[in-house]
């Protein structure tokens, strides 16, 4: 692990300019940078680099971060990485937190996992391109796949040895141990017939005689292999390809084929093909289509999902046209749609692979193909399910299928939108299917989510020392929106403490606690207020970044916006990125006018505006329960007095904010 102290060197030493003008031509504007965006197909520069800031924003795509965010997206690296490839490029020594022996011993053994997988590829291209039987037999089949040598290159494409321990020889020739050779799964161990243990166990080859397909992870390094029996040898095979088995540095469901050499094409297209096989994958980039990776006949795992979401949200499922294509589509779907994934089908004529289907069409009726072709999903499985079905319980089944499928998108326009075409296509009452939908809906939040316990009523007090920051008498409950969901005024408010959180805007309070007088900024102010009535916001980012801004106010020297865009959580730092580099918010106008008292006004103003949203959200809820009380008299004499309480405090908060509505 990367200590503290070395990351604040790194980041310290790295300019923005400097970073981004090794991938990027940047001419200078003002006191910004300003080039074409690498993120998406910009034709006119909208990315602009701040070297005051240290960040970069892209007003057309919404791309934004630091130095290490930049290297992150560009390079497709992770957050050590990147700060590794930034302490190279300004000669930075890492210093890695000291690990325990258990720690140490678990990352040797992975290191040196990798190593050896990295000695197999290396040795099994150059069987392919310089042994006699690499040629004839290795080179000759990639030969016939009509496979140029840039795109063997490319994949690292190789071939082993027929002999059974011409691998494992050369291994521990070369200095690598029996140990990590089985470890990788690149051998195995074969004892005598009465698998006795007094004899030493025979290393075999697993890969032997096969053309070699090596796995590289995200980041580049070899995980695994993939290995096929040739054509002429596939008779009676049961298994046509062998794989690597699961290792510490190898999880299958965890890794795409073809992923390192596709993430750059996939998010700068912004889209990823979904294929079966090696071959399929290495055709299509022999295509020219290079933003295509493929899950080799494995059902669709989340992390693999997760991992893809990283560079898109666009995903075409390409697939045979025949019955195994069209299961292999509808397989794992839904896991794409709950996870946000816009998911599009394509199937090839009958007969036809990826791999096939490219050898007998040129890149460019490829492409043309791909974009008449591909479908929506929930489009496709109805067409799918109920074509030719009249039974009426097969289509019900077959219906439901679908609005399951529906319900598991969390986009509610998207939702919406295919409720709308699966009722026009299947004949079913619009209300109907949403109906259905909801009930399917609340079943798996049911079976998820336990009752929630019901919440106690806010007890602070709201009274002020200060006649500038006196609030609403009656005290409020708390309140936290559902699923974490931020209101704009939230979003405003921690913009201003990310901003300004350590500028004062109240001075000479007087502490309750111990009588001093004292001074309050932004964030204390913000988190002092809304403390009295034990409001909090929703978002638990947002949370956090205001506690931190609290907690590190007295600080010296503390300032927000470089404490927040520098944070080490990489989430929280692009965040503030975000809104520090957003100039279409209110902080374009506190920028403008810097002075104390227009600050304090604004954002005196915002906590008003968030009470406000609290209270407005509070009258919605007890109309609804209202509306469902007509049977219960007392009780619903309670909740019209907590109606009319919640209008005093609107009333109250209304005159505060200028106007004099009374509801």
């Amino acid at each position: 692990m990367i200590d503290r102290q070395t990351i604040d060197r790194i980041v310290d030493a790295a300019n923005i300019v400097d970073v981004v003008s090794d991938f990027v031509s940047l001419r200078k504007r003002g006191t910004s940078y300003v080039g074409l965006c690498p993120f998406h197909d910009d034709t006119t520069p909208s990315f602009y680099v701040s070297p005051v800031k240290g960040i970069y924003k892209c007003f057309s795509c919404g791309e934004a971060g630091g130095a290490v965010n930049f290297i992150m997206k560009h390079e497709q690296m992770t957050y050590p990485e990147a700060l590794r490839w930034l302490a190279n490029k300004y000669h930075i020594e890492i210093r890695e937190r000291e690990l325990s022996d258990d720690e140490r011993k678990a990352e040797s053994e992975r290191e040196s996992m990798f190593l050896v997988n990295e000695w197999g590829a290396q040795f099994f291209e150059n069987i392919l391109h310089h042994d006699v039987d690499g040629l004839a037999i290795g080179m000759q089949y990639f030969r016939s796949r009509g496979i140029r040598d840039d795109i063997i290159a490319r994949f690292r494409l190789g071939y082993a040895p027929q002999k059974r321990d011409a691998m494992s020889k050369a291994a521990k020739a070369a200095g690598y141990k029996e140990e990590f050779l089985v470890k990788t799964g690149l051998c195995y161990e074969r004892r005598d017939e009465n698998g006795s243990s007094a004899t030493s166990p025979q290393l075999i080859d697993r890969f032997a005689g096969r053309v070699i397909f090596p796995w590289l992870g995200v980041s580049g390094k070899v995980v695994a292999f993939g290995g096929r029996k040739l054509d002429a040898a596939t008779k009676g095979v049961q298994q046509k390809y062998v794989n690597s088995p699961d290792s510490d540095i190898y999880h299958k469901e965890r890794e795409l084929y073809g992923i390192f050499q596709a993430k750059k094409a996939i998010a700068k297209l912004d889209c990823v093909y979904m294929v079966e096989g090696y071959t399929d994958v290495i055709a299509m980039h022999q295509c020219g289509i290079e933003n295509v990776v493929a899950n080799s006949g494995t059902a669709l795992s989340f992390h693999q999902i997760r991992m893809l979401h990283r560079f898109t949200s666009n995903i075409v499922l390409l697939y045979d046209g025949d019955e195994a294509g069209i299961h292999a589509a509808m397989r794992g779907t839904d896991m794409l749609l709950s996870e946000g994934m816009n998911v599009k089908v394509l199937l090839l004529p009958d007969g036809d692979d990826p791999d096939s289907f490219s050898r007998k069409h040129t890149a460019t009726e490829f492409r043309k193909y791909i974009d008449e072709h591909q479908t929506d999903f929930i489009v496709f499985k109805i067409d799918q399910l109920l074509k030719g079905v009249t039974d009426p319980i097969k289509r019900s089944e077959a219906i439901n299928s679908i609005v399951k499928s529906i319900s598991v998108i969390k986009d509610q326009i998207l939702r919406a939108t295919y409720v709308r075409e699966c009722a026009n296509r299947t004949g079913m009452a619009e209300q109907t299917i949403i109906a259905q939908m909801n009930r399917m809906i609340y079943q798996e939040k049911q079976s998820l989510t336990p009752d929630p316990s019901p919440r106690g009523e806010g007890s602070g007090q709201s009274s002020s020392s200060n006649s500038q920051s006196q609030e609403v008498s009656t005290p409020l409950s708390p309140w936290r929106g559902g699923g974490g969901e931020a209101s704009s005024i939230e979003t405003l408010l921690i913009q201003a403490v990310i901003r300004h959180g350590e500028e004062v805007i109240i001075r000479d309070v007087e502490d309750e606690t111990t009588g001093e007088k004292i001074n309050l900024n932004v964030a204390q102010y913000i988190s002092y207020d809304l403390s009295l009535d034990n409001l909090h916001f929703t978002n638990p980012m947002y949370a956090r970044i205001l506690e931190e801004a609290v907690e590190h106010s007295h600080d010296e020297g503390f300032k927000a916006e470089e404490y927040f865009t520098r944070h080490p959580d990489l989430q929280l730092s692009t965040l503030a990125i975000q809104l520090s580099a957003d100039e279409f918010k209110l902080s374009k106008s506190l920028e403008v006018n810097q002075h104390e008292n227009y600050l304090r006004d604004q954002v005196m103003h915002l906590v008003l505006d968030f009470r406000m949203d609290w209270v407005d959200k509070n009258l919605k809820a007890l109309r609804a329960q209202l509306s469902t009380l007509h049977d219960n008299v007392e009780q619903m004499m309670q909740v019209m007095g907590e109606y009319k309480r919640m209008q005093d405090i609107r009333n109250v908060l209304a005159r505060r904010l200028g106007s004099d509505i009374v509801v």
